[in-house]
């Protein structure tokens, strides 16, 4: 099948369908998933597609539902949950880290929990301090937790379809402002496999280690970098766990300098993971310390330009990249 040009909604959505046509066991419950078709218009259309006993409509309960999809994954059934918001992620951390991470350790490798809990988070649709967060720091920490943050619309398909054939509970994290990005999908070739980072632009001056959203602001700023002389590599994480380490340290210890880029908060942030195994793994070859490019240290606003202010964005990623290579202030500072 050749490529389509679609959307990272509706690759989503299509990733759902297919699995959910060649995989019977397979649910999806949630919020307002099948009548309303998802908060986002991810599952719009499944229930007339799958029938109520396969899109179910839940309570406004998130440790009711969640805890619901961890019992029907230890009993045979493969759930998709979707948690309206990141945010709400604090309701369902003793279903989600306390049983679904644990089971399959604690069962001695007898029973496993193989469910996808969907969420989306980030900024960018002034929905302020409780509904534009960026807390995968927070699922990346727990052991027996898979984290995925596919920044591509290919990668959006292909993550979640490999998502829902792993005998572990993973955390799919999508960004807000990227379902209406549009861009083409093809179903027979992902990007990469599961669990490595792909170099999106190579370069030999500095690196840019991002995901999600930010792997978008950062491909902008390697283009705002060549044109002043500097050759950035831009790497895409696509998955937290497993963190495909080879890659970063094989980029930074060509390059000598690295950048990690993340929309969340800058204190205690996976950036700070980051950052931390690029200087014990690649001490010898760095000339200058890794730098971070992070959110603000604030709750997100609601208003449209305080909310942009909180977050990086191209020219800041840029900018940072100049002064780390050649120690010089840009030209469009002033502008």
């Amino acid at each position: 099948m050749s490529a389509v040009e679609t959307t990272y909604r509706e690759a989503l959505r299509q990733a759902l369908i297919d699995a959910m046509e060649q995989d019977p066991d397979i649910v999806v419950m949630g919020e307002e998933v099948g009548l309303y078709g998802g908060a986002y218009g991810v599952t719009k259309g499944m229930l007339e597609m799958f029938g109520p006993e396969r899109i179910l409509d839940t309570p406004i309960s998130e440790p009711g539902f969640v805890g619901a999809a961890v019992g029907a994954a230890m009993s045979g059934l493969r759930p998709v949950v979707e948690l309206m918001y990141v945010d709400f992620v604090g309701l369902v951390m003793d279903q989600l880290a306390n049983q679904a991470a644990k089971i399959r350790y604690m069962f001695g490798g007898q029973i496993g929990v193989p469910m996808v809990l969907r969420s989306q988070g980030g900024t960018g649709r002034s929905a302020a301090a409780q509904h534009s967060q960026s807390l995968e720091a927070w699922m990346a920490h727990i052991p027996g937790l898979r984290v995925a943050m596919p920044a591509t619309i290919n990668d959006a398909y292909h993550l979640l379809r490999h998502a829902l054939t792993l005998p572990d509970p993973v955390v799919f994290l999508e960004h807000k402002g990227l379902y209406t990005q549009k861009g083409m999908l093809d179903v027979s070739k992902p990007d990469g496999p599961w669990g490595k980072a792909l170099v999106r632009r190579p370069g030999n001056d500095v690196t840019i280690v991002a995901y999600s959203k930010m792997v978008q602001e950062s491909l902008i700023a390697a283009d705002m970098l060549a044109a002043e002389g500097i050759s950035a590599e831009v790497i895409d994480l696509r998955t937290l766990n497993p963190l495909d380490d080879a890659t970063l340290v094989q980029s930074v210890r060509r390059t000598h300098r690295a950048i990690v880029v993340t929309e969340a908060h800058q204190t205690g942030g996976f950036s700070a993971e980051l950052s931390a195994r690029l200087h014990e793994l690649c001490f010898d070859h760095l000339e200058e310390p890794v730098v971070r490019v992070a959110g603000e240290d604030i709750p997100i606003p609601v208003s449209p330009a305080l909310e942009r202010g909180s977050v990086p964005n191209a020219q800041l990623i840029a900018e940072t990249g100049l002064w780390l290579v050649k120690r010089q202030a840009p030209g469009w500072a002033a502008e």
